[in-house]
């Protein structure tokens, strides 16, 4: 099977929907979606140093993302088996207990679903000769919409914080009609969603600031935000 001739998946696209087996049991995916944001990520290969830091790092952070509304859940290109080995060095080396689900993917089928593999490393292949996949991250919200895309090579680990920080972002705006700025965290002002017209922007943001027409910053506390 080749993920060429697939149409690439985009943001606001429905994530397609798939049955595995699962380090925490097999799942039908929009069912463990469900009225839930989801967070899917997918890892090269078991016992791979990159993948082990940030699975630990992601572990270690799930309690931020649970009390988001948020579920975490992995891929690898192995199997159950060799999942459940690597989580106990995961738990080891990183001081975690990680309980959230891992997909085995050894066939790529849901790697090739979700156009996870890699094509830019041609030597980025396992013993016969199959393509690993990247390091791709999605942002799925509870109308099973992919929010965000995020691809990164092999080499390259992620940002679990720039993970959360997406999440904060997507789930505020949504709230309250506003877009955040470069480097925004929680408690930074923002910006007035460009369809909010400045009649409304009073009512809404009575402390709003016109910088210029296009550009409408305003406060909101971090209480207000999803963090």
């Amino acid at each position: 099977m080749s993920s060429d001739n697939r149409a690439p998946l985009r943001l606001g696209y429905t994530a397609p929907n798939f049955q595995a087996e699962t380090t925490n049991g097999p799942i039908d995916f929009h069912e463990f979606v469900g009225d839930n944001w989801v967070v899917f990520f997918s890892h090269p290969e078991d016992y791979t140093p990159v993948c082990t830091t940030e699975l630990g790092a992601f572990a270690k952070l799930e309690p931020e993302f649970t009390k988001r509304g948020v579920k975490l859940i992995g891929l690898s290109a192995n199997t159950i088996e060799s999942h459940g080995g690597w989580i106990k060095d995961i738990d080891e080396i990183a001081g975690s207990k990680l309980t959230f689900p891992i997909i085995g993917d050894k066939t790529r089928q849901i790697s090739l679903l979700y156009d996870m593999i890699d094509h830019q490393d041609a030597t980025n292949v396992d013993s016969k000769g199959i393509a690993f996949t990247i390091r791709s991250v999605f942002v799925i919200d509870p109308k099973k919409k992919i929010r965000t895309i995020l691809q990164y090579p092999a080499s390259t680990g992620r940002n679990t914080a720039e993970v959360l920080r997406i999440v904060d972002s997507l789930q505020t705006g949504d709230k309250h009609r506003i877009t955040t700025p470069i480097n925004w965290v929680p408690g930074d002002d923002v910006i007035v969603a460009p369809p909010v017209s400045d009649e409304e922007a009073k009512k809404l943001f009575p402390k709003f600031r016109a910088v210029k027409p296009y550009l409408r910053f305003t406060p909101l506390p971090k209480d207000d935000t999803s963090a």
